[in-house]
């Protein structure tokens, strides 16, 4: 996921397939337009987009074949389980027609055929995703206002936040299970500061994913293990506080950087925090320390101090490498407070093991969100 590659057949191009993931996002209700299908609603928007709501967490493959013998280009979108039917739905417009398709048993294809002549170009097509159960594709390289609306099944059906039971085995590899799993304990809020309840929207945003795993440092600790974990107990204490949170991801996902952020913009976030850890070289284990760093001063740099100090408090003998500007993409391009923090050094001598620790992940976490909620109590 998150690669193009090459089909032997000709004009045929597999299309990227990003997962953004937001906090534990389910739907509320079964609400299949197809049974055995995993595709509960699809809608081509004049705006120029295909969108689509299926069921929760599954994976897709979109492809792209270009036009030819007096026919236009085809995208078409494959998911786990067969339609009901098949069928054929007219659009009108760039879109000549929809068809619901069942190219073997176990799958559903949904087929957009354009007319004849119209141009897509398929390096800039991509299906993201923007929830467990969201996909939006812009169709780039449509006229304007060449697209009729058109779809079926209900694309504004509700969805529930619920945060997802985390287990060792959900992060895969079995290095150091003590590295890579969420503690099964339960998570007390008690002595962080309160909110009011349902006031506030924060979008925590783990760094790296899937096949980026960050840093990796002293005896293979990974990065996107560390952050993840702390970013998934962050998200349950300022839940338990009456916050509603929204993550980038919840799982070893590939996620770039710009939808990141405009989940952030779009959902007009109060605060937005990256979660990472640092690293060096392998032969510079003295190198260790915290840092936080904003873009511009004011509210965010605020923010940075106050996490900064919450993190140094935990994190006894490393060294304050205090909170800093930075140009970090995510921290750059949102439009609400926002900070990157650098939880120490996966190649560090003091750090390393202590980022390996659950335990001391569990207090990275309370300093996090201990320092989020003292922010927006101000």
């Amino acid at each position: 996921m998150g690669f193009r590659f090459p089909i032997r057949r000709p004009g045929l191009r597999r299309l990227v397939c990003r997962g953004l993931l937001a906090l534990g996002l389910a739907l509320a209700a079964e609400l299949p337009c197809w049974a055995g299908s995993s595709l509960s609603a699809w809608r081509i928007g004049r705006d120029g987009s295909l969108e689509l709501r299926t069921s929760p967490g599954i994976q897709l493959q979109a492809f792209f074949e270009e036009g030819r013998n007096g026919l236009g280009p085809r995208v078409w979108v494959d998911l786990p389980g067969p339609p009901t039917r098949t069928r054929v739905v007219p659009a009108g417009g760039a879109v000549r027609e929809v068809r619901i398709g069942k190219p073997d048993y176990g799958t559903t294809r949904l087929v957009l055929e354009f007319q004849p002549g119209t141009r897509l170009d398929p390096r800039q097509l991509r299906l993201v995703g923007t929830a467990r159960d969201r996909w939006r594709m812009e169709l780039t390289g449509v006229p304007a206002g060449s697209l009729l609306s058109v779809g079926e099944g209900d694309m504004e059906a509700p969805t529930a936040i619920a945060m997802p039971r985390w287990s060792p085995r959900s992060f895969g590899s079995d290095y150091a299970n003590s590295a890579r799993s969420t503690s099964r304990q339960p998570l007390n809020p008690e002595g962080l500061p309160l909110v009011p309840r349902g006031r506030f929207r924060v979008v925590i945003d783990p760094g790296h994913g899937g096949p980026d795993p960050g840093a990796v440092g002293i005896n293979g600790l990974r990065e996107t293990d560390v952050v993840l974990d702390v970013g998934l107990q962050v998200a349950q204490l300022l839940q338990a506080r009456g916050v509603t949170v929204s993550m980038t991801r919840t799982s070893e996902v590939d996620v770039d950087l710009p939808p990141r952020v405009n989940l952030a913009n779009s959902l007009g976030a109060n605060l937005f925090v990256s979660i990472h850890a640092n690293a060096l070289s392998m032969d510079r284990p003295d190198v260790n320390g915290v840092e936080t760093f904003f873009f511009e001063g004011g509210s965010s740099r605020d923010l940075a101090v106050i996490i900064q100090d919450q993190l140094m408090a935990v994190s006894p003998g490393t060294p304050d490498r205090g909170a800093r500007p930075g140009r970090f993409y995510v921290i750059r391009r949102t439009t609400m407070p926002s900070v990157l923090t650098e939880m120490g050094f996966v190649t560090g001598r003091i750090d390393a093991p202590r980022l390996a620790d659950p335990s001391f992940r569990r207090r990275l976490a309370q300093a996090v969100a201990s320092g989020i909620l003292a922010y927006l109590n101000r």
